[in-house]
């Protein structure tokens, strides 16, 4: 199984995401591995720190990866081009969106996209929350 954690600017989320993941890692299939796909190289480093077992930086990877991604996670803001101040390019978001993979999406109202009806919560509980959800599809898949 792979899951694919994408995440740019800083890495925050994607780190947290990362580190959340590897706390549950009796849960996930044997053989699961974690690829971190940063926008930018400080997202990369902050998820490859937090316990990612690859990483790459930038476009190609993110074609690359999404092609037999499981799942994807990351903010909202992979899916639309110019987001995260600039870095998702097209190409991305399309193969993010055209991606077979199950997608956990954090909606961050940033950057010009406001998710209606969501409330805004703490990046410590939107990425608590992805990973429940992600342990969930699992155990589904797995059923």
């Amino acid at each position: 199984m792979k899951i694919v954690v994408m995440d740019g600017q800083g890495g925050r989320m994607g780190a947290l995401l990362c580190e959340k993941i590897r706390k549950n890692q009796k849960e996930l299939p044997v053989g699961t591995e974690l690829t971190a796909i940063g926008t930018n190289s400080a997202a990369t480093a902050a998820m490859l720190k937090a316990g990612a077992d690859y990483g790459a930086t930038g476009e190609n990877p993110v074609l690359v990866a999404c092609r037999d991604a499981d799942f994807i996670i990351g903010p909202l803001g992979i899916l639309a081009a110019d987001s995260l101040l600039g870095e998702v390019t097209p190409a991305m978001a399309v193969a993010v969106g055209s991606s077979r993979a199950q997608k956990l999406l954090l909606p961050v109202n940033r950057c010009n996209h406001h998710v209606v009806g969501v409330q805004d919560y703490s990046l410590t509980e939107l990425t608590e929350e992805a990973v429940q959800d992600l342990l969930s599809l699992i155990r589904e898949k797995q059923a």
